[in-house]
């Protein structure tokens, strides 16, 4: 983030000296224009981060290149705003400030974790946080435990303001704050060479990776399903560990037609829990109808015990806009052809518990693990273990896998939870409460991973509380708008002539 704030601090340029010796631009970017270039640098950021949407909607969501094209950069346009805000607020601190660019830099920590909540709670896209890529650096990561991600993104947007005041100061000023934000900076990703103790894993889950394709419903004969289930239940069963106690068997969101309802799935299910003295979590598909009386589909987690008993369910509460129903239809010309290929699903109500045989464990389902805030509340509820069911599928072969497992991982910090990551073609993972990926299986094949993890009861700060320190980042952020705009109100009633 140095380029992006130096830039908005140094203003226009010019002949002679652009600084004076507080280290104030002698001329400072307008607010506009600040929020244009901070516009642009987020263009590129998403354009960088999320190309992949273009290969979801074109090979998946089946549209023209030319439209995925368009939808691509329409995202990236709309997200970068976000930047675009930062920028501005930014400018607006540094204008007439009479402690040269020390307020902007001070503030830009707060600003910047503002918007990162902003975006997860009100536009409800927090993809790649900047705190997420310390998820590597444990001592440092471990921070989240009390802040959540957005903790981190303000530490690391502070070491970047530190780097920039040195740059904008002069002489010995700038050298004893360059060796200092270095020393600051070495010292904290000096924790990436840390190398804490294993957990001792007490429990097994047997992760079905399906590597179940994409096909239209006409392909899914009697025949095909009969036998990929097969094949599933097979492998599932000769991986489960041989011993007496009740065993997990967890089977990921997947494109296959998996109804709740099917006797066929059902009669299946049965045989594998009873076989195998195994609680089942089952990436399933559920019915619901809605105030209409129209029958919906449910994206869900169907859990059975042992004994082949129906547990519960859990129902996909946060879906996925244009993935799993599409917002505002009547507005976009290609939303019904959109529709027609993701479905049309119906939200889920509550953030279930389920007993596994004595364990607590909290399910969610694929895109729900990007929100620090809707994870925590299964830990708050009791949960000592996560599942994580996905199909990632659409991606394909992109960065956005990986992205998806990085953001899983900080909810496992965050939470000190064991997280069992199922996911249809990868990446089917067992992480750590710090966040360690113990066990994977490799991508793109179907197998059985055998995943350690055991129960957890410590509850942190971030699971009890949430997003404390993020909210105080907003509300600082509001006042120190307030008093900037009452400041320059003021000084324009003082100066206006008689």
């Amino acid at each position: 983030m140095a380029p992006l704030l130096y830039t908005l601090l140094r203003g226009r340029g010019g002949e002679g000296e652009l600084f004076d010796s507080e280290g104030k631009s002698l001329r400072p970017f307008t607010v506009w224009q600040g929020f244009l270039i901070g516009w642009a640098s987020g263009v590129v950021w998403y354009l960088g981060t999320c190309y992949w949407i273009y290969p979801v909607m074109h090979v998946y969501g089946r549209l023209p290149g030319v439209a995925a094209t368009l939808i691509t950069i329409a995202f990236c346009i709309y997200m970068g705003l976000h930047h675009g805000a930062f920028a501005a607020l930014v400018v607006t601190m540094a204008r007439r400030s009479t402690t040269g660019n020390r307020r902007p830099l001070l503030l830009a920590p707060v600003f910047w974790t503002a918007i990162e909540l902003f975006r997860d709670r009100v536009i409800g896209d927090p993809w790649n946080p900047l705190g997420g890529a310390q998820i590597d650096n444990i001592p440092f990561a471990r921070m989240s435990q009390v802040t959540g991600v957005y903790g981190l993104s303000f530490a690391v947007m502070l070491v970047n303001c530190a780097l920039v005041a040195a740059i904008l100061l002069r002489g010995q000023r700038r050298k004893n704050l360059l060796v200092a934000t270095a020393a600051a900076a070495i010292a904290l990703q000096i924790g990436m060479f840390a190398k804490p103790a294993p957990f001792t894993a007490t429990r097994q889950a047997v992760l079905m990776q399906e590597n179940v394709p994409l096909l239209d419903q006409p392909e899914w004969t009697p025949r095909y399903f009969d036998q990929t289930i097969s094949e599933l239940v097979k492998q599932s069963v000769e991986a489960a560990p041989r011993d007496n106690n009740p065993g997990l068997i967890i089977w990921p969101e997947s494109p296959a037609p998996f109804f709740i309802a099917d006797p066929r799935l059902q009669q299946w299910l049965v045989a594998m829990a009873q076989d195998k003295n195994s609680y089942l979590v089952i990436g399933s598909l559920g019915e619901t109808q809605d105030a209409n009386g129209k029958q919906r589909l449910l994206n869900s987690a169907l859990v059975m015990d042992p004994r082949g008993n129906m547990v519960g369910q859990y129902d996909k509460i946060h879906l996925v806009p244009f993935g799993e129903y599409v917002p505002f239809q009547n507005l976009l010309f290609f939303a019904n052809k959109l529709t027609r290929e993701v479905g049309d699903f119906a939200r889920g109500s509550q953030r279930k518990v389920f007993d596994l045989g004595g364990t607590h464990a909290g399910v969610f389902i694929c895109y729900e693990s990007i929100f620090p805030d809707e994870v925590r509340e299964f830990t708050a509820n009791g949960a000592q273990v996560l599942i994580n069911i996905s199909d990632d599928l659409w991606y394909g072969e992109t960065g956005a896998p990986a992205q998806h497992l990085q953001m899983a991982r900080m909810r496992a910090v965050e939470n000190h939870r064991w997280i069992l990551l199922a996911t249809n073609n990868g990446t089917t993972a067992s992480i750590d409460p710090l966040g360690r990926v113990v066990k994977q299986a490799p991508r793109n094949v179907r197998t059985a991973l055998v995943a350690p993890f055991s129960p957890e009861t410590e509850v942190t700060f971030y699971s009890r509380y949430g997003d404390v320190f993020a909210w105080a980042c907003v509300i600082i952020s509001l006042l120190a708008v307030f008093v900037r705009w009452r400041y320059r109100a003021t000084t324009m009633i003082e100066v206006r002539p008689a």
